[in-house]
This record gives C-alpha cells, sequence and structure tokens, in this order.
C-alpha cells in the first residue's frame, strides 16, 4: 500500500501534532487471572513493567507465528488490547480458545471505544494547551478522566502518544485536543508515519508466516527473552539463541516519485524480497522491504527499471529531511 504525503502533511505527523481516530479492535481482559493469561500468550512481558504500563507484541501460533501484534494497555485492575481492525477476529479467537473466563473474562469494545493516535513532536504541547493531560514517561500510562487513558510510546513507537476512551467521553476531549492545536489526522498519515518508524503492520509486512525477527521485533522491543513460556516460544527463542531468520524487513529509497507498494525487488538479477508499504514526497519513495538477509545497508537494488538503496530502519532523519 503507498501512503502519499504533501509536504504539509510531512510536517504535521513529525515536527507538528495530529490526531487521528484508527480503526482497532479493542478488548478488556479482567479478573483474578488476567495477568497471568495474558503473559502466557504475548510475546512480551505483561507482568514485569506493573500497572500503568503499556507494551507492545504478538499472540503466535503454537509454531512461533503471527497471529496478530497488538498493544497491552496495563491498568491497575485491568488490560486492554489494542490490534488493528483487521486482526479484530483473530485476536477475539485466541483468547475465547485460551483465556478461561473463571479467571480472564473478555469484552469486545471495539464498536464502541475509540482509540486516537498522537502523531508530531508537538503533541506533548497540544495535549497540556488543551488542558487534557500530560504524556507520562514512555512507556506508561496515565489516566486522563474516567473512561479515558492517556499511553507514551517507547522511541520507537510510530506515535508519540495514544489515547483509548469511551464513546462519551471520545465525543468530549477530541474537539478539545483539536481547540488545543492538534490538526486532524487521516489514515493515510497513520500509514506513513509507521513506514517512517519502520513499524511493520498487519496483512502487509505482518503475513501468514511471519515469525517476530523478520519483522523487527527486537528492535521494536516487542519480544522479551526473559520471561516465561508462552504460545509459540520455542521457536522464537530458538531462532534467537541458536540460528537467524532468512528475511528481514529493512528500509528501501528510491529517487522517484512513482509509488512503490507490492513490488519485487531485485540485485544482481536475482530477486531479493518485496515492498510491501511506501510513502512519497518531493521525489523520494521510501518502502519497507521483506529482504533476504545478506542485502547489507547501502546495497543497490532494483525495481523495475528503478534503482534505490538500502537504509537503516527507522528511516534516517537525513532521509526523511530530504524528502
Amino acid at each position: 500500500m503507498h501512503f502519499a504525503l504533501s509536504p504539509d502533511q510531512l510536517t504535521r505527523i513529525t515536527e507538528g501534532a495530529t490526531a487521528t481516530t484508527v480503526r482497532a479492535g479493542v478488548f478488556r481482559i479482567e479478573g483474578p487471572g488476567a495477568v497471568d493469561c495474558l503473559q502466557g500468550l504475548l510475546t512480551n512481558d505483561v507482568a514485569g513493567p506493573g500497572p500503568s504500563s503499556l507494551v507492545y507484541g504478538a499472540l503466535l501460533t503454537p509454531k512461533g507465528m503471527i497471529v496478530v501484534d497488538g498493544w497491552v494497555m496495563r491498568l491497575e485492575d485491568r488490560l486492554f488490547f489494542l490490534c488493528d481492525e483487521s486482526g479484530r477476529l483473530r485476536a477475539a479467537e485466541i483468547f475465547r480458545r485460551s483465556l478461561p473466563p473463571r479467571l480472564a473474562r473478555v469484552a469486545d469494545l471495539s464498536d464502541e471505544w475509540s482509540v486516537v493516535w498522537m502523531n508530531g513532536k508537538e503533541s506533548g504541547a497540544v495535549l497540556e494547551a488543551s488542558g487534557i493531560g500530560t504524556l507520562p514517561a514512555a512507556g506508561r500510562v496515565t489516566q486522563l478522566q474516567a473512561g479515558a487513558w492517556l499511553a507514551s510510546g517507547k522511541a520507537s513507537a510510530p506515535f508519540e502518544g495514544l489515547i483509548l476512551a469511551d464513546p462519551a467521553t471520545t465525543a468530549e476531549i477530541r474537539p478539545r485536543i483539536l481547540a488545543g492545536g492538534a490538526s486532524e489526522g487521516t489514515a493515510t498519515m497513520v500509514g506513513a508515519a509507521m513506514v517512517l518508524a519502520g513499524w511493520p503492520a498487519l496483512g502487509r509486512e505482518i503475513e501468514e508466516r511471519t515469525l517476530p525477527q523478520e519483522v523487527r521485533f527486537d528492535e521494536l522491543d516487542g519480544v522479551s527473552y526473559s520471561k516465561g513460556c508462552y504460545t509459540g516460544q520455542e521457536t522464537v527463542a530458538r531462532v534467537h539463541f541458536r540460528g537467524h531468520v532468512n528475511r528481514v524487513l529493512r528500509g528501501v529509497v528510491f529517487e522517484a516519485e512513482e509509488p512503490l507498494a507490492d513490488v519485487q525487488l531485485t540485485s544482481n538479477g536475482k530477486e531479493i524480497g518485496i515492498v510491501h508499504s511506501s510513502t512519497s514526497v518531493r521525489g523520494q519513495v521510501l518502502g519497507l522491504a521483506m529482504i533476504r538477509r545478506e542485502i547489507s545497508e547501502g546495497d543497490e537494488v532494483t525495481a523495475g527499471s528503478r534503482k534505490g538503496r538500502v537504509v537503516a530502519l527507522p528511516f534516517p532523519a537525513s532521509v526523511v529531511s530530504h524528502v
């Protein structure tokens, strides 16, 4: 998928402040065994960070392949699992099969509750100006008011802040955020922010047989190697301690404005990967590509007749400022 940005939109999601309501799966999990049960499913550590924490991870198949990725917002007395809308049914099925109701009760709130992404360096200042609240420390959650919570992503996250709110509270706080100086974001801008951050998306970079290490879970702090057992752990641990994956998520840069998505890449005449997501502004296309691991940063790659180069993720500031 290609996310075309204007120069103004790029500035807004990097230097300014945008508020975008994203379509998401929202699950509330509560009960005496909620933390322990989710700890046995997620790739990351839910218990260690304690209450008021935000962690990223994935639910896996028994063979270690990603079913759905998402964020766990842990509060004092409950947890919320937030995922892309396309993963809602997958998450619901895993929770139905794996969480015993007497220990962890699950409620699907996706049709009523809202998830708002705040993008741009000025997001914190805008939230304070709006009177909504203050961004907490990275990876932490604070309650804004009854029915609304604000989380701050770590450095690798594709957003500055993440707001979860019930319907009534959403209707009350969104106008205040916009009045405080945020601009209305779009799905295209959120998609571009994910590309710039080198963040994989379910249904694009994350496919049916994708392993966590293939899509930068180590760099994104999306997997723990010290927590207890969870579904799929054996494969993840074996890759980490004894082996390697054959393909990895890398950035590619092309000096062309023509969209570049779902396009095969070649190197020295051999197919080495595919670009699934990209964004473009001012004469460059930045793409996320699943590439053979032997291809290194700085190597030249080709998409049809266009020549590009492989770069580190997230995209370096020098590349983003160029666009």
